[in-house]
């Protein structure tokens, strides 16, 4: 943490449980080292974000009502606790040991510079999670872990279309992925740890017809956008690179609907003309598994 000081970060995310990770002797039950935070553990990384001015991401295993989850405790700049993220797809492993799983919805932080999610290690496994921050307006989603995830990370930030960012031990690559599913920064031999920036002023464009629109927003533009076409997948981003505009208020003057507007709005026109028995099996359908 201190060596990435320099590039001025605004948030560091650690690995999946850090500090208990390649500790040598006997493994200490959970009834030791889980914390209501901020407590022991995480107090020295809230002191860090105050003297860095950086929010920070501190996986440790925290404990409330006797229960005791793996958690991503997120801390703000002024050192202050926001919240936590509980996995919410415990291994067997963890389970056997005592871990809870966390709650079936994962909560979004509101950061001065974005709406973030957590996912960690396992919960790669289940998209629907994922899906769910999607829906809650997260824009970056970080996922500390104890195993790289490799191009699981770069289909997830693909079918949600936001940023990934990964926080692995070890030997395990961490990378940051962008909102198109393509690496922006992996670690390897020569370096330890990721720094990049990304620009969250970004949209995802789907359909032709839609595509097509950004011509227009070029020609007014120019320099201040920068357009991305993949024609094959029939996708496009657009982002801002003035301060001067934003890409919502681009969205809008043009009238151009995001990829997750349209699928949204394409998912409600198809449900409408849905036989009622057919709209029944889906509402148990994703009752059963929201509920599993």
């Amino acid at each position: 943490m201190e060596e990435v000081v320099p590039m001025e970060p605004d948030i560091i995310c650690l690995p999946e449980a850090f500090p208990f990770s390649g500790v040598s002797g006997p493994r200490l039950p959970l009834s030791e080292i889980a914390e209501a935070p901020l407590g022991p553990i995480s107090e020295p990384f809230a002191a860090f974000a105050k003297a860095h001015n950086c929010y920070v991401i501190c996986p440790i295993f925290t404990q409330e009502a006797g229960h005791y989850y793996n958690a991503a405790v997120i801390i703000d700049r002024q050192g202050q606790y926001v919240g936590e993220y509980r996995k919410i797809n415990p291994t067997d492993g963890e389970l056997k040991r005592g871990i809870t799983p966390g709650p079936l919805q994962p909560p979004v932080f509101k950061t001065d510079f974005g709406t973030i999610g957590v996912q960690i290690c396992y919960d790669a496994n289940w998209h629907h999670n994922w899906r769910l921050l999607n829906d809650a307006g997260a824009e970056i989603v970080f996922w500390p872990s104890a195993f790289a995830g490799g191009k699981m990370l770069n289909s997830l930030a693909w079918m949600n279309k936001y940023f990934v960012v990964s926080s692995t031990r070890f030997e395990h690559p961490t990378k940051i992925v962008d909102v198109m599913g393509e690496d922006v920064a992996v670690t390897g031999r020569a370096s330890e740890w990721v720094c990049a920036p990304i620009n969250l002023d970004v949209a995802v464009v789907q359909i032709v017809t839609e595509i097509r629109k950004l011509e227009k927003v070029r020609a007014k533009y120019g320099s201040k956008v920068n357009v991305k076409i993949l024609h094959v997948e029939a996708l496009a981003t657009i982002e801002s690179l003035s301060p001067d505009i934003s890409v919502p208020d681009i969205l809008k003057e043009f009238e151009i609907e995001t990829s997750n507007e349209h699928l949204a709005r394409n998912t409600r026109l198809q449900n409408a003309k849905r036989p009622a028995p057919d709209i029944e099996v889906l509402a148990q359908a994703t009752a059963q598994f929201t509920a599993s």
